[in-house]
């Protein structure tokens, strides 16, 4: 029987963290797009390319990190494994997922924002002249 409640628990908890993951990088890669663009100085193509790597890299990332944290575990030789552990024990591992992919977007929005301040300074630094060869 309670294999069958674990089983059960994957059922409730795939479709929960991979739903999770979509929305967040929906969210966040749409309205990256325009943070993309601004690094790449209006070059649209580069950055829209850019940005539709960015979101499957973060789909193999935090797909990939859910399903290897998935395992749900539960030792007793005493009591049998019941449905309101079982819910417990899959509020602890969504609620540790959601966490760990609410790091994972402000990592994202930090590296956008970044690039961004750095696509900035690079429009501001003046580039100097290279010497001639009789100046060295």
């Amino acid at each position: 029987m309670e294999n069958s409640k674990i089983v059960i628990g994957y059922l409730i908890y795939l479709p929960i963290v991979i739903t999770l993951t979509i929305f967040v990088s929906k969210s966040l890669f749409k309205n990256g797009r325009l943070f993309m663009i601004d690094i790449f100085k209006g070059n649209e193509d580069i950055a829209l390319a850019t940005n539709k790597l960015f979101e499957i890299g973060f789909y193999l990332i935090n797909i990939g990190f859910a399903l290897y944290i998935m395992k749900l575990y539960y030792y007793s030789t005493t009591t049998e494994l019941s449905y309101q552990r079982l819910m417990e024990m899959l509020s602890m591992k969504i609620g540790g997922f959601t966490i760990y992919l609410g790091l994972m977007l402000f990592l994202n929005l930090f590296l956008f924002f970044r690039g961004r301040r750095k696509s900035k300074q690079s429009l501001r630094t003046p580039i100097s002249p290279k010497p001639n060869k009789e100046e060295l």
